[in-house]
């Protein structure tokens, strides 16, 4: 793809000239902004521009630049005009030096000036226009070494971050190969995807990644799962030439910082802006590069580059398409990559890895770097006691967000992290009192505060009408239609809302998207009929969240989040009338997992109106397999325990899986109180499991398992020795057939069949005979 430039055939115009540019700002002094007045800039981007910036000649710089771009036919004549009617004829006279002495000085070296102002992208060091690409190559590594060196670490609030030494204490993260993964595009499904993918995952060594080089990489992961930690850990390998050996040149592309730049329309112009003082009229075309993406999914032009067409009316989308000429990384969330998949078909030399957070020693090493000695204790038995706690600990915002909740509270409330509405109404309220309120009262007292209300419910209603939208960057303007006077109030949203400020405009993005899905559900919960969230299909996901929002328990933090509009009750009907519209879907199993995740995050008991819902088809039906995310185990066990105290018997449980965590070994041994049908489709082994009523059919396949007579024995006689019925099928060459039949004849087995070396024995005598035939 050939490269565009935004000014064809314009450079005889001297106004295109960088260095005039530059010599005519650091004239113009602390009159830029008058000048920008003068030449029809809105006082809206003169703010943004005196905002990002420190130095005076920077402002008059991006002023001026500015003012050429917006414009078709930009001339000195224009300019002049407006110097005059600011009576500035000094800075015309200066023009006349500048453009005299401009083309002969053009081709020769030219050396920069200009400082680095914190917190921008330009990059500052001095280098002449004529240097070759190692002298380039070398200047980014510097750079990259003296400045990401230490990364902000993911913690609340965002806006506030720590400095952490990036090579000292990078976390080794879980990477897994997602080519395969099949995301639904809507953002607020990856949370349950990612609990589905971290049952199942082989992690990819970190080397293996990235010392292939790769033609494409493409990186996704949910939100704070730690893509940026990775990303720059990259930049300092390279730097450090451990990486990417054979790449001369680096460059870190930063997606929310490309927003503000949408009329920049191709490579050569984007990295004159961000690395301007090392490229300096660089042309990049001819030489060996990669780019690195990060934050795809928050590049305002997301949908227009993946549909891009030629009538695209934002030229920063064709620069990003250009950078697929060349070696690339790009980085976002689930949903992001997997649309951007469609545009990066053709290369073959392509890995699509996701990052499923940290694994059990980056956790621990976390937990002993980050957390107070006495409390260290406290903190890694917290998180082992809840299996909802376990589960979000690999992505560090949660493991950070959990950390300093259990490190700051005097007493440590077991129902904190219960369930996923707890963990969520924990980390939301915490948040929002230390800072937001940014007071040490009780919280129950700072929600009885009207004002707190309003605060809370507001941005909730942000949450919910952009939520069902499906959106994740929005505008001001979207903002006032959802809350009157949000002018007056626009400061005090932060914290849960970040502004970003572009040449153009502001946008605004919630700090951390997984508590955007939660405060959609208090909205909901809080707002709308029991019609309207039943009919929203966009609430699906939410259901089981809002259900928890009816938990009743004192000793919760979630019933500080319901009583936010008075005019709102009813909060068990609304738990009544989801569960009952789940089930008039046809008993898929989809909906009956929904709505025992339901049950489980409501805390509800099995009253005569859910025994009503329960005593229906397939949820008397237990399985467990290795498909099954610790939290579904959870809810099973919740649902299962009061199913079977409520007298009810459980007429299947299934067995596919014999390496069983401590969650699922407690689902097997409640169904086994109370279970009609029993079906073993691998070797378990449950310490202390003793079954306690009579089965009616035990069926055991394990025709493809060679085990021993003490694991058999271990593993199967407890079931054995409680079944009328066994059906089993064994394994050729398993040794221990004479055992088996002593097993079965001292049991009360009334109905048999047994599949062994290629016969079916329905009958102990058949299989005795059998058993002295072959010792004869």
């Amino acid at each position: 793809m050939g490269q565009n430039n935004t000014y064809p055939k314009k450079n005889k115009n001297v106004l295109y000239s960088q260095e005039f540019r530059l010599k005519f700002s650091e004239s113009v002094g602390v009159d830029w902004k008058a000048l920008g007045r003068w030449l029809n800039i809105e006082d809206h981007y003169i703010d943004i521009i005196d905002h990002d910036n420190t130095r005076t000649d920077e402002k008059a710089y991006l002023m001026i630049t500015k003012w050429v771009q917006m414009n078709d036919k930009p001339t000195l004549k224009k300019l002049r005009t407006a110097l005059k009617r600011m009576k500035r004829m000094d800075l015309s006279r200066k023009i006349d030096e500048f453009t005299k002495t401009s083309c002969s000085q053009e081709s020769s070296n030219r050396v920069s000036a200009r400082k680095e102002t914190p917190g921008s992208p330009e990059i500052t060091l001095r280098f002449c226009a004529n240097k070759d690409t190692s002298e380039m190559c070398t200047a980014l590594k510097n750079y990259y070494r003296e400045n990401y060196g230490k990364i902000n670490e993911v913690q609340p609030p965002l806006k506030v971050p720590a400095n952490v030494d990036l090579m000292d204490n990078f976390v080794d993260l879980c990477i897994v190969d997602a080519v395969n993964t099949q995301m639904d595009v809507v953002f607020n499904f990856e949370r349950k995807n990612f609990l589905v993918k971290q049952m199942n995952y082989k992690p990819i060594p970190y080397n293996e990644i990235f010392m292939k080089e790769k033609s494409v990489i493409l990186i996704s992961g949910v939100a704070g799962i730690g893509k940026t930690w990775l990303l720059r850990k990259c930049l300092l390998d390279w730097s450090n030439n451990l990486i990417w050996k054979s790449v001369e040149l680096v460059f870190y592309l930063e997606c929310r910082r490309l927003n503000q730049y949408p009329n920049i329309s191709n490579l050569n112009e984007l990295l004159n802006v961000f690395y301007k003082d090392i490229i300096n009229d660089f042309k990049i075309s001819n030489h060996p590069a990669l780019f690195i993406i990060d934050g795809l999914d928050e590049f305002k032009y997301l949908n227009e580059l993946i549909n891009c067409s030629s009538s695209c009316k934002y030229p920063i989308v064709n620069a990003l398409i250009e950078i697929q000429n060349y070696k690339y990384v790009v980085a976002g969330r689930v949903y992001a990559i997997d649309q951007y998949q469609s545009i990066s078909t053709e290369h073959s030399n392509k890995l699509t890895v996701q990052i499923m957070g940290f694994n059990q020693k980056g956790i621990l090493n976390y937990i002993e770097n980050k957390v107070r000695e006495e409390k260290k204790d406290v903190v890694k038995e917290t998180l082992n006691s809840s299996p909802i706690a376990k589960a979000m600990a690999s992505v560090p915002f949660y493991l950070c967000s959990m950390c300093k909740i259990i490190s700051d509270s005097k007493e440590i409330n077991k129902n904190s992290f219960l369930t996923m509405t707890n963990l969520y109404a924990s980390i939301f309220l915490y948040f929002f009192q230390n800072h937001i309120i940014k007071t040490n009262k009780l919280m129950n007292k700072i929600i009885e505060d009207d004002s707190n209300k309003k605060y809370i419910l507001n941005i909730c209603k942000i949450a919910y009408e952009l939520f069902v939208e499906n959106k994740v960057i929005f505008s001001e303007e979207e903002i006032q239609t959802f809350i009157i006077g949000f002018d007056n109030n626009e400061n005090n949203l932060f914290g849960f809302i970040e502004k970003i400020e572009t040449n153009l405009e502001c946008y605004y993005q919630f700090a951390h998207l997984t508590i955007m899905e939660f405060c959609a559900s208090v909205y909901a919960y809080n707002c709308l009929s029991i019609e309207e969230i039943i009919a929203n299909k966009k609430l699906k996901s939410c259901l089981s969240m809002i259900c928890g929002l009816t938990n009743k328990s004192q000793n919760s933090l979630i019933k500080l989040l319901v009583n936010l509009n008075p005019s709102k009750n009813g909060s068990e009907e609304l738990l009544y009338s989801i569960l009952d519209r789940l089930l008039e879907s046809y008993y898929i199993d989809s909906y009956i997992r929904l709505f025992i995740e339901c049950f489980y995050e409501s805390q509800s008991s099995l009253n005569d109106k859910i025994k009503l819902f329960v005593d229906k088809p397939d949820f008397d039906k237990i399985s467990l397999g290795d498909g099954k995310t610790s939290y579904e185990t959870s809810c099973e066990n919740y649902f299962v325990n009061h199913y079977i105290k409520s007298g009810r018997k459980l007429s299947k449980l299934h067995v596919d899986k014999n390496i069983l965590s401590d969650e699922e070994k407690n689902l097997i041994i409640q169904c086994s109180t109370n279970v009609r049908n029993v079906y073993f489709w691998c070797p378990i082994k449950i310490e202390g499991l003793k079954p306690k009523d009579k089965i009616e059919v035990l069926s055991i396949f394990i025709s493809d398992d060679l085990i021993t007579k003490k694991d058999f024995e271990e593993n199967f006689l407890p079931w054995i020795n409680l079944c009328e019925g066994l059906y089993l099928y064994l394994h050729d060459d398993i040794d221990f057939i004479e055992d088996i039949y002593e097993w079965i004849r001292c049991s009360n087995v009334k109905k048999l069949s047994i599949v062994y070396r290629g016969k079916v024995f329905y009958n102990l005598d058949e299989l005795k005979n059998f058993i002295t035939l072959k010792n004869v």
